[in-house]
């Protein structure tokens, strides 16, 4: 298979199973707390364990896939992720909850370095924007297919169930991968040779820093949305389709705000408005009955960040560091977004409501701005030095 669209379809479907799979817990949450006999801490916590892995293999990723090949990598890492939901499905063990869970980490961590690496291989200086945009909303098609799909799968037949749902869906993708192939010429680089520069590095860790608490925020409201909603007294069914609505929007917003950002050459007023706004949406969804019209909100305008801060780190990076670089943004993602649930988790046990949890996403998207600025400055500054 040669041509890079087909390709990208295949990689799209692939991404996906990594959402798909995250989403399991939050998706049933309430059915784990009544079987397992936990609480919000507890949820939290097994929600954060799968990007956990990612704060210590999020460097070496590359390496090992440089190693390995880009097609033993996947396969080796949809193997554990299959692995790890077939030992949640068929374990009444708490601890053996957070085995698999993290085992279906380890494959998530090293699915999604390699994936963006295979992606950017077929169309480096060939649609490369249009395509990291349709890459990017893998994700949130995942979590709105989980949303849909998993609280009523879970409310039928049990929490086993939709552990068995993403076991399949993994397995699936472990026959798609088999028929990529990489793109004519390629070959291994000297990527992960060269050394950041101090000021390219602190560049790179602000930008890690805003793309996980932004998406720390993000998750509160799929990690949480739905024991917020199953407070209010809405249905597992219902509660999983409402939040549903802000990934599908997602889909939509996500390269829109990417085009935008191009079209107008304002990249970073476009993600701190929207930035703002989100934050906003946020800790207004917990104090109001307006559920539907908040969710179809933060949606619409939510994806608007994702391509210009997913830029941000290729600003300051260049071929020979590209490996090394995007090893320490995802680094600072997986650390937010192992960290994030987990802590939310606690302060809702604390506080007695899912509430608090959106809370804390709205102050962690409402971090985001200054962080931007302060990006910016950094650019200003070696881009000074390198001129004079």
């Amino acid at each position: 298979m040669r041509n890079r669209w087909a390709i990208l379809a295949i990689l799209f479907f692939v991404r996906l199973t990594i959402a798909f799979q995250f989403q399991t817990v939050a998706a049933v949450a309430p059915l784990l707390e009544k079987t397992f006999g936990v609480g919000l801490a507890d949820i939290g916590l097994l929600i954060g364990l799968y990007f956990t892995p990612g704060v210590v293999l999020a460097l070496p990723g590359g390496a090992i896939g440089r190693a390995l090949g880009d097609k033993p990598t996947t396969i080796a890492a949809l193997l554990l992720m299959t692995a790890g939901s077939l030992v949640m499905a068929t374990t009444d063990i708490w601890g053996w909850q957070m085995a698999g869970r993290l085992a279906s980490g380890v494959g998530g961590v090293l699915l999604t370095v390699q994936l963006t690496k295979m992606a950017t291989d077929w169309f480096a200086g060939k649609e490369i924007a249009t395509a990291m945009a349709i890459f990017v909303n893998s994700w949130p098609a995942g979590l709105g297919i989980s949303l849909l799909v998993l609280p009523a799968l879970g409310t039928a037949y049990g929490a086993g169930a939709v552990f068995l749902a993403a076991a399949a869906l993994t397995a699936t993708g472990i026959v798609l991968i088999m028929l990529y192939q990489p793109p004519p010429g390629a070959a291994a680089g000297p990527a992960g040779s060269a050394r950041l520069d101090p000021l390219a590095l602190s560049a790179v860790i602000v930008a890690g820093l805003i793309w996980g608490l932004y998406n720390v925020g993000f998750a509160m409201i799929f990690s949480f949305g739905p024991s917020l909603l199953a407070e209010r007294g809405w249905s597992i069914a219902a509660a999983g389709s409402a939040i549903s609505l802000v990934m599908w929007l997602s889909v939509i917003s996500v390269p829109a705000g990417g085009f935008l950002a191009d079209r107008f050459k304002r990249p970073y007023m476009l993600a701190i408005a929207a930035s703002i706004a989100v934050a906003a949406l946020l800790a207004w969804l917990t104090r109001t009955d307006a559920v539907i019209t908040i969710l179809v909100l933060i949606g619409l305008i939510g994806g608007h960040p994702a391509g210009p801060i997913m830029s941000l780190a290729a600003q300051v990076l260049v071929p020979e560091t590209r490996a090394i670089g995007m090893g320490v943004f995802y680094t600072l993602f997986y650390a937010a977004m192992m960290l994030g649930p987990a802590v939310a988790g606690r302060l809702a046990k604390s506080a007695g409501t899912a509430a608090v949890a959106l809370d804390l996403g709205a102050l962690t998207v409402l971090a985001c701005p200054p962080l931007m600025w302060l990006f910016e400055r950094i650019v200003s500054v070696r881009n000074r030095r390198a001129q004079s």
